[in-house]
């Protein structure tokens, strides 16, 4: 089905994209799988590229382009290319709204500049071992202490933790006032106190690295708050629609890259004398599989559009990330199916994309709590 939804300059944008994850990601992805993260020269490749923090305004080195539909194809393009690991979307789906909207001037010029050229890698510390879907449940603390704040606790599943120079970490600044008493501040790589845990052994999504992080008595600057202290939690909701469609998107992306490696499968691949696409069990599943792919593209650029033009609802974009990661695992696992033995056997794609596609359904709220959102504005 022809999408509708992109212009020439994504068009030219897409092609930038597909140029660099084939040229500076697929040649290392193997290497990054072996050692749990990403090399920092892609980073540095990326924004020199111009495919980090393009929305950022001009003068601290972005192109001011507010579209998310640029967010989408590097999402598409990574996964139609077969690169893994590197952490864009992170960077360019989630931390934005933060840096953006949150910041004085002045910590704009401090941070965005390092951000949009790739040298300044920014991890996002909200879930605690006794925290995830919950942030209102969160014990990290920050106390104030003059011109400093003084953070004790620790995170886990952070993503980009172990490269991370830039970490927003969301602490409690007042535990008495429950959610309304969280808060948003900046750790630097270097901060005395501030510790890496372990390089998590995930399932999947190996290359990316996802760790914990400690900290123990960190002081930092009194101005590395961003936004309004006891405001983080309405802050942190406030961004979750952005990063679950772009979630929504990336798996998506996934699930169709599964398809088409499947498809070129099931013409190669013969038994009893044929292609085993030609048989009708085999043909019928390729067809449905491709029609699931095709509903949930319609309903997902509907979403993507509806956020360029500031109307996306936290229910919408909740059933976006629902639908893609649910329906997406759905397609994922039957493509698998279709390669038998091999499909098992991890130097083939279908593999990779099976354990790396699993956690989708996990991050960024589970789908438990994408029919919660979804089903509470049933009036239920």
């Amino acid at each position: 089905m022809r999408r509708t939804i992109f212009a020439e300059e994504h068009d030219l944008f897409r092609e930038t994209a597909r140029s660099y994850y084939l040229r500076e990601c697929v040649p290392y992805s193997a290497e990054w799988e072996r050692e749990g993260q990403v090399g920092r020269a892609a980073w540095a490749a990326a924004g020199k590229a111009g495919l980090i923090g393009w929305e950022f305004p001009e003068e601290y080195g972005g192109q001011g382009l507010r579209d998310f539909r640029y967010n989408a194809v590097m999402a598409e393009e990574m996964a139609a290319s077969g690169a893994v690991g590197i952490g864009l979307g992170l960077q360019n789906d989630v931390i934005p709204p933060y840096l953006m909207n949150l910041t004085t001037p002045e910590q704009k010029a401090r941070w965005l500049p390092g951000v949009i050229a790739g040298e300044t890698i920014c991890a996002l510390a909200l879930s605690e071992p006794a925290a995830g879907s919950d942030l209102k449940g969160i014990r990290t603390t920050a106390r104030r202490d003059g011109e400093e704040w003084v953070i004790d606790g620790s995170k886990t599943f952070i993503t980009n933790g172990i490269l991370a120079d830039l970490v927003i970490v969301a602490c409690k600044t007042d535990p008495a006032a429950g959610h309304k008493g969280i808060s948003l501040i900046v750790v630097e790589r270097g901060a005395e106190g501030f510790e890496r845990g372990r390089k998590l052994d995930k399932v999947g999504m190996k290359a990316q690295d996802t760790a914990e992080l400690f900290f123990r008595e960190v002081r930092v600057p009194a101005e590395n708050l961003i936004g309004q202290e006891g405001r983080g939690f309405y802050h942190m909701m406030g961004n979750l629609p952005t990063e679950r469609l772009a979630i929504a998107v990336a798996a998506l992306a996934s699930a169709q890259r599964a398809f088409e490696v499947t498809l070129e499968y099931a013409k190669d691949r013969t038994a009893f004398g044929r292609p085993i696409g030609e048989f009708q069990a085999n043909r019928f599943a390729l067809a449905d599989l491709k029609a699931k792919l095709a509903a949930a593209r319609v309903y997902v650029d509907g979403c993507i559009m509806a956020l360029v033009e500031g109307e996306l609802t936290p229910e919408e974009a909740a059933a976006a990330k629902y639908w893609t990661t649910e329906t997406g695992w759905a397609v994922i696992d039957r493509c698998m199916q279709l390669f038998g033995g091999y499909g098992y056997v991890n130097e083939y794609e279908i593999a990779r994309i099976w354990r790396d596609s699993r956690v989708q359904r996990v991050f960024g709220g589970t789908s438990e709590i994408m029919q919660e959102i979804v089903g509470r504005s049933l009036g239920l």
